[in-house]
Order: structure tokens, then sequence, then C-alpha cells
């Protein structure tokens, strides 16, 4: 009886306050947290594990563990692609050598019940591209005609990789759930030129680029049972053409901490509270 009474007001949701059972009777999820740069938050204050990783205290993976009172293993680290779920990856600060660190799967294990996933940027290689695209001069032609077959072959090549990621993820942690983020609103239609130096038909190309490679994210996802979290939707007007109070993700100069073209405090904990709403309802 006291075991059900316990069950029950774990449950129970009061004038909007959760009561949650006592850590006595109830196992903590067990939490692992895989991906890249966009996961890791570099520059976002306070530096935590591998200093090649750029992995913030306050990046998504730490916010939500906070949330859920979870006992989180974050192995994000910047620079990764999907080779690196089960490949060590070879870091670097400013073109330093900072060392290896293991392949991202070593933390999974059979006792894993949460496993976070956000990778495909650098196999796509969209921040590279994205610096490449930087254009002072509104009469410029516009990057799009030079790199857009590159990138659709790039992203359909992410695909079967990241149908690989998943098995293998599944197969080490067959208890877990599973949640897969697709990437934010970087900038707005059309862009912000000067503001942010990219001409209206890049910045529609980088995003539209973003989009795509979301896409093949949802599939997969959906594809091997794993939850799908869309981050560009509830991005909207917090792209790098806002002001620094309102933005999650900054741009080519940052006016909050943060790497450029990657997401702040304020956007990491925004997706942490976008995936602990999906992971309660």
């Amino acid at each position: 009886m006291k075991r059900l009474l316990h069950g029950m007001v774990g449950a129970l949701v009061i004038a909007g306050t959760a009561l949650v059972a006592s850590p006595a009777h109830a196992a903590a999820v067990e939490y692992v947290a895989l991906g890249d740069s966009m996961a890791s938050g570099p520059l976002i204050p306070n530096i935590t594990g591998p200093i090649g990783c750029g992995r913030s205290t306050h990046n998504y993976a730490h916010e939500l563990a906070g949330e859920l009172g979870a006992n989180l293993r974050d192995v994000t680290c910047s620079g990764a692609k999907s080779k690196h779920m089960t490949e060590s990856q070879s870091t670097s600060v400013a073109g330093v050598d900072t060392g290896t660190v293991p392949p991202q799967f070593d933390a999974l294990s059979a006792s894993t019940t949460l496993v976070t996933l956000t990778i495909g940027g650098n196999d796509v290689g969209l921040v590279g591209i994205a610096e490449d695209c930087v254009n002072l001069d509104p009469t410029a032609t516009p990057c799009k005609g030079e790199f857009e077959a590159e990138v659709a072959q790039r992203t359909r090549d992410f695909a079967p990789r990241l149908s690989a990621v998943l098995d293998g993820i599944r197969a080490r942690s067959p208890k877990a759930r599973i949640v897969v983020t697709g990437y934010g609103l970087y900038i707005k239609p059309n862009g912000c030129w000067p503001i942010q130096p990219v001409l209206p038909t890049d910045a529609n190309f980088l995003q539209g680029a973003v989009n795509a490679m979301n896409g093949v994210i949802r599939d997969q996802a959906n594809a091997h049972g794993a939850t799908y979290i869309d981050l560009v939707t509830p991005s909207a007007g917090h792209d790098a053409c806002q002001s620094a109070s309102k933005r999650w993700l900054e741009g080519y100069v940052p006016l909050n901490p943060a790497a450029p073209l990657h997401p702040n405090a304020r956007g990491e904990a925004a997706y942490a509270a976008i995936i602990g709403n999906t992971l309660g309802a």
C-alpha cells in the first residue's frame, strides 16, 4: 500500500506543481547526451570536460538533467561527426592540438534510460559554408550556386550514417528513450544584411540547407522509433537577426558569450525546455 501511495503522489499535479516520488522509490533517469557543438555549447560559461570539446555547464543537456533530476553523462563535443560515435575524435582550440576524446558511444550502457542526440551539422559542413558565404558587397554574386549541389549531396550521404548511429544507440541501450534534435532557425527569411553579412538569396539558401538536413534527421528518427525535436518553429523571432536579448542563436559576431553561428545560453535553456516539455507530454 505504501508503494502504491508513493506512486500515486508521484503522478499527481496539484496547483500546477508536480509532486515527485522520493528518490527511495523512484529510480533516477540515466541520461547520456551525444552530439556536436550545437549540443556542447562552446564559449558559454562555464566550461566542463575536455577543453577541446567546448562543453558548457549550461548546455541543453545540463539544463535538462537539472529539470529531470537525472544522472548525466555528457559526451557532446565540438566538431563531432556521426563517425565519432564509434571512433575517437581529435580536438583542438584555435588550431592548437588538445588531444583526443573516446568514441561517444562509450558512454552508453544497458542501464541508460534517456539519450539525446544532435548530430549532422559537421557531416554536412554547414558552418564552413556559412563562413564562405560572407559577403560585404550587396551587388556581389550569391554563393548559393557554388555550394548548392555539394550541400545537397552531403545531406543525402548523411542519411545512412544517421541510420547507423540510431541503430547503434538502440543496440547498446535497448531500454533508452532516444530523443533526436534538429537544428534551429539561424537566420530569418531573406536575412538581415548587413547585420548578418550574407545576401538575401544566400540567407535563404543557408537556412534552407539547415531545414533539409532537419528533414533527414526527422525522417531517420521516425524510422527508428526515436522522438524528433523540431527547433526551427519555436526559434521564430530568436534568430541571429534579433537583438542580443532576444536571440537564441548568435551570428557571425556574437553579442552574447557563445561561439559564432551557435546557440547562446538562452538558446540552450530554451532547447532544454522544449525537450523537457516533449518528454513530459
